[in-house]
């Protein structure tokens, strides 16, 4: 039975930055090794992303630099079109959601929706900014997280503890385009109502076999919780126009982000589809065919993106569907088509391979304190195959990982270098001198030739399951196992003895290596292609099917079994005998001590900058406005002491708190702080704070705090503790 058809998509980053690894490892990368994978097995997939480029956040950039959100997401999306090339990431099409197309395609399906009943409108005070002029969206709005206490919590979450919130859960709400507090006003929006949809979509999720714990562990908290109806349309000077001809008042009415972020990867299609000369082809990879097959579709995302990839976006396919089906005159049904859904009704995610979240250094990654690697900085320092392997090696499958310097050298250098690198290179540097640059024959192989051989014919299936299985880091490792099973058997039948003392028995080995590494040049290209490449050129291997995209590298041209050397031909011998060979090389360089030093120093400065230099630090943010005036008698009962930090570990049942032993000179005390998302534990040991100590002892969690440790907050958000010169137990007056 034939492959379906295999629609992937990537996250549409937003275009109002740029881009750095952390984002690299969470839905770009990981999509872009399976996606390889799956051309080289000759696998109809189509491959789409694109820029994000509406909502309140570009908006507000916008009115921060003076100039248009138009400019603001052209001069990202260019940025973002070139870091990915940059890193050869191989997308089929990558659009934007600006397009023509794209906002046609939105329109129609909140037309269609509206049109069958799928909305509710419901009519709501909202905030409103008196001196703006405006109604704020969910990001214009900042205040008290009613949760955790931080002051900068947006609209629609909360920064610092992660919790979902709506504008009307924030305490002391303000305006981040004018300072102003803001007033309630009565507007009106289409709400999707994700109640009534709730059966279908746990029917649905109950149906995901094979999904990732992290992944239907967040979407059941939320189902068990109970969905709310979401509003579908914004208040906004920036998006997609809510269709005018909809019943009700659209004026500066847009389509939510979430609306029309996720219908981008429909839209892309529709345009990889005409650029194909086919402008229904699109069908193929996102509609049940006529004869019931359905396509395949799978979103690779990062965490914080979850829920609306699982439930929201497939509540919006839902709808499209019950309207699709109400305009043709059919029952509509209560629940989805699960088992033989209808022609023409679009298909809900087959999976959903969510990553969880890449830290820096041991620390969080926060672009406003500079504690970010930038993709085109690093490509002008390493070659683009270096970074893939690093992050592949270590990408956060199913937990927060974390990308250092120095192991991103170990691993470049001990395992692509010294393990892939070595083994090629002494294969076909040991052909170039005594096999005359060709393969020689095998004859009357020993036990090792065909173990060696056997291990080859077994990789592709081995390897090609763990990519099946979205298991990627095991994939590489398997990968790479090859290669070092290879150095292994050099080292074993030592072809530099046996040239004097049994030339049959040279010849084997270097023929057997060889065919190790033609596998190799297949198998490696999903994760270093540029690197494959030139082994190939090496081996002098040509015909070997393109795992980059584009006309003629999935079923636009070639289809399902394109002609070519493949995946499943890794695993046989690829040279014949007497194949003439390229000019062998280095095919890995090292990294340098003074390169990954350089990089780390860079990562310092620039963290100084941005947390030390005022001028840098300015983010244009406004002040915090000072609180109300107290009396001197008011402060005066605060008792307020110098302590030294001693130790510092996680809090074990609370994610976002650490626990720290403070020396107060007099006794040694617990407090928690809340400040995990900002410090790993060693950050701050050592250092002397300010300690609040005639706070009352308060239990969190299980654990008891006698304390409160100060802590000052940039503009950017960035925390920095408040420090003292004085001894343990000094009074800070």
């Amino acid at each position: 039975m034939p492959d379906r058809p295999l629609l992937v998509t990537s996250a549409l980053p937003y275009a109002n930055g740029p881009l750095h690894l952390g984002h690299l490892a969470g839905a770009y990368l990981p999509a872009d090794l399976f996606v390889r994978y799956q051309r080289l097995r000759g696998r109809d997939v189509v491959w789409v992303c694109g820029s994000d480029e509406h909502g309140a956040a570009i908006a507000i950039r916008a009115r921060q630099e003076g100039t248009t959100p138009q400019a603001i997401v052209d001069r990202y999306h260019a940025e973002l079109e070139s870091a990915f090339a940059g890193f050869g990431i191989a997308f089929d099409a990558y659009g934007r959601t600006t397009s023509e197309t794209h906002r046609e395609t939105s329109q129609d399906l909140f037309r269609a929706i509206d049109a069958a009943g799928g909305f509710v409108r419901k009519t709501a005070t909202q905030l409103y900014d008196p001196e703006a002029g405006l109604f704020l969206a969910d990001r214009f709005v900042k205040g008290t997280c009613p949760v955790c206490g931080y002051d900068q919590a947006y609209g629609d979450q909360c920064e610092n503890c992660g919790s979902t919130l709506s504008p009307d859960d924030l305490v002391e709400p303000r305006s981040t385009l004018s300072g102003a507090a803001p007033e309630r006003r009565e507007t009106t929006h289409w709400y999707l109502p994700l109640g009534d949809l709730q059966p279908a979509l746990e029917q649905w999720i109950g149906t995901r076999a094979g999904w990732k714990p992290n992944v239907l562990g967040q979407v059941r908290s939320w189902l068990d919780a109970g969905l709310s109806p979401r509003a579908m349309t914004r208040d906004l000077d920036w998006g997609i126009s809510v269709p005018p001809d909809v019943e009700g008042d659209t004026d500066g009415k847009v389509l939510y982000v979430w609306f029309d972020a996720p219908i981008g990867y429909l839209s892309i299609t529709k345009e990889w589809a005409a650029a194909q000369g086919d402008a229904e082809r699109w069908r193929r990879y996102w509609q049940v065919h006529e004869d019931g097959t359905a396509p395949e579709l799978v979103h690779f995302i990062g965490k914080d993106n979850i829920v609306f990839h699982c439930l929201i976006f497939p509540a919006i396919l839902m709808a499209t569907n019950r309207a699709a089906d109400a305009a043709g005159n059919a029952a509509q049904p209560d629940l989805p088509q699960l088992a033989s859904p209808s022609a023409e009704q679009f298909v809900l995610p087959e999976n959903v391979p969510a990553n969880e979240f890449l830290n820096l250094e041991g620390q969080k990654l926060s672009t406003s304190r500079g504690w970010a690697v930038w993709a085109e900085e690093a490509l002008q320092a390493f070659p683009a195959d270096a970074l893939r392997y690093a992050l592949a090696v270590g990408l956060p499958e199913t937990k927060d990982a974390d990308f250092t310097w120095s192991d991103f050298q170990n691993r470049v250098n001990g395992e692509l270098a010294d393990v892939v690198g070595n083994f090629c290179n002494r294969a076909l540097t040991f052909a170039d001198r005594f096999t005359g640059g060709a393969v020689p024959p095998l004859e009357e192989p020993s036990e090792a030739d065909r173990e060696l051989l056997a291990a080859l014919a077994a990789a592709p299936p081995e390897v090609g399951a763990l990519y099946e299985q979205y298991r990627l880091r095991d994939a590489v490792a398997r990968t790479v196992a090859l290669a070092r099973a290879g150095n292994q058997y050099l080292q074993e039948t030592e072809p530099w003895k046996t040239r004097k003392t049994d030339e049959r028995a040279m010849r084997n080995t270097v023929h057997v290596a060889l065919q190790v590494c033609a596998g190799l040049s297949v198998l490696l290209d999903p994760v270093v292609p540029e690197t494959a490449r030139r082994l190939r050129e090496m081996l002098n291997l040509e015909g070997v099917r393109s795992s980059a995209g584009g006309a003629g590298a999935n079923g636009a041209a070639g289809g399902e079994g394109e002609a070519g050397i493949g995946w499943a031909d890794a695993g046989r011998p690829l040279l014949q005998t007497n194949h003439p060979l390229g000019t062998p090389g280095i095919l890995v360089r090292k990294i340098e001590d003074d390169e990954v030093e350089a990089q780390r120093q860079l990562l310092d400065d620039r963290e100084a900058t941005a947390t030390g230099d005022p001028a840098a630090a300015d983010s244009g943010e406004p002040y915090a406005p000072l609180s109300a005036p107290i009396a001197f008698d008011q402060f005066t009962p605060l008792d307020l002491r110098a302590g030294r930090i001693l130790a510092a570990d996680l809090h074990p049942n609370a994610d976002k708190l650490l626990r720290f032993d403070v020396d107060l000179g007099f006794e040694t005390r617990q407090i928690l702080s809340g400040v995990r998302e900002h410090f790993a534990p060693d950050d701050l040991v050592g250092r002397t704070v300010v300690v609040v100590a005639n706070l009352a002892p308060r239990t969190i969690r299980g654990l008891e705090s006698q304390g409160m440790i100060l802590f000052a907050e940039n503009r950017d958000g960035a925390l920095l503790a408040v420090e003292a010169d004085g001894e343990p137990g000094a009074v800070v007056r």
